[in-house]
């Protein structure tokens, strides 16, 4: 017996990581910043085998530059099908530079969602990359009222 068949989660090979990762534009950004894990989300863009996505100065560009190892995690669901699926990808990232290459990443038309200076381009070359996809269970196998429900002040 598969395992997919006792769990119900299907490993999806490289092509369609990357297919799923085209139908959207945000995920999360993982980062190691003074040897502490931060995350954010972003709203990012395939070009070509890579990742890319906006940003300003800070703690985002400071733990997703000159070749820092990140993660980056977009998922999705189908609400018709119950289907949802989450990739994964892991690799450096370095900020674009030079005159060419940005000038390449202004025909993404990759448009930072939060207000700001965002200027600075940011490409992940994945070491990695995998995907799952499975089945969401019954809302009442995992949601409960108690799951909703305001907590009690510790006493």
């Amino acid at each position: 017996m598969s395992s997919e068949s006792i769990t119900g989660v299907h490993n999806l090979e490289h092509h369609e990581c990357w297919e799923l990762l085209r139908t959207v534009s945000v995920g999360r950004l993982a980062v190691l910043v003074d040897g502490h894990p931060d995350i954010f989300p972003i709203n990012y863009t395939v070009d070509g085998g890579t990742v890319v996505f906006r940003t300003g100065q800070g703690t985002k560009l400071a733990g997703a530059s000159g070749g820092a190892a990140v993660a980056l995690e977009a998922d999705g669901v189908d609400a018709a099908s119950g289907l949802a699926w989450s990739v994964v990808l892991k690799g450096p990232a370095k900020e674009i530079k030079g005159t060419e290459g940005v000038l390449d990443t202004a025909a993404l038309y990759l448009f930072p969602w939060q207000a700001g200076k965002k200027d600075t381009f940011v490409r992940v070359s994945p070491d990695t990359l995998t995907g799952r996809r499975f089945k969401v269970t019954a809302p009442m196998t995992w949601w409960t009222q108690l799951s909703g429900a305001a907590k009690a002040a510790p006493e």
